[in-house]
């Protein structure tokens, strides 16, 4: 039996000495994301969000990751509006263009379906539809994210002689 002043217990059986694993779920919805992040990362974050939303049945971390990518999605809208950095434009320069390859297959902009994004993550935060419903919007939202991953993230500059240029032959700068 133990005495009032000792620091023996009486149970340690009941004592976990095994540390908490934290699930990826968890550390996913711990990583911080703000106006410091590039486009890129944004891009990267939103996927991750949307990924880990698809494969999961918990209505916890889904309203979670629901508002962590509605979060993301609203840095994006600032990052869409940010020049973009040096080390972002090299990675989307080539050396020689082939216009037809760098079309999108949406003609919306960047910004239009990043606010569909949001609208779909908005409708699954709400939580007014039925499983099904929810499980076609949920994809629906998957595809769009990918889609805007995929267009961002497209080479749009070439290479020439007397410098950078846009491949689709376009001179406006800024442009995602």
């Amino acid at each position: 039996m133990a005495n009032t002043n000792t620091t023996t217990t009486a149970r340690p059986e009941i004592l976990c000495t095994q540390p908490v694993i934290e699930s990826a779920i968890t550390t996913l919805l711990k990583t911080p994301l703000g106006a410091t992040h590039d486009l890129f990362q944004v891009l990267d974050a939103c996927q991750h969000y949307v990924d880990a939303l698809i494969e999961n049945d918990d209505n916890t971390e889904r309203m979670a990751l629901c508002g962590r990518l509605l979060a993301a999605l609203e840095v994006l809208k600032v990052a869409l509006k940010t020049p973009l950095p040096a080390h972002l434009i090299e990675r989307l320069t080539v050396d020689v263009a082939e216009p037809d390859n760098y079309r999108g297959p949406l003609s919306t902009d960047s910004e239009t379906l990043r606010e569909y994004c949001s609208a779909l993550t908005i409708l699954l935060l709400q939580r007014q539809q039925s499983p099904e419903q929810e499980e076609q919007l949920t994809g629906l939202l998957f595809e769009l994210i990918n889609l805007l991953v995929e267009d961002l993230k497209t080479p749009r500059f070439v290479r020439t002689d007397g410098g950078l240029a846009m491949i689709s032959g376009e001179a406006v700068p800024g442009i995602h």
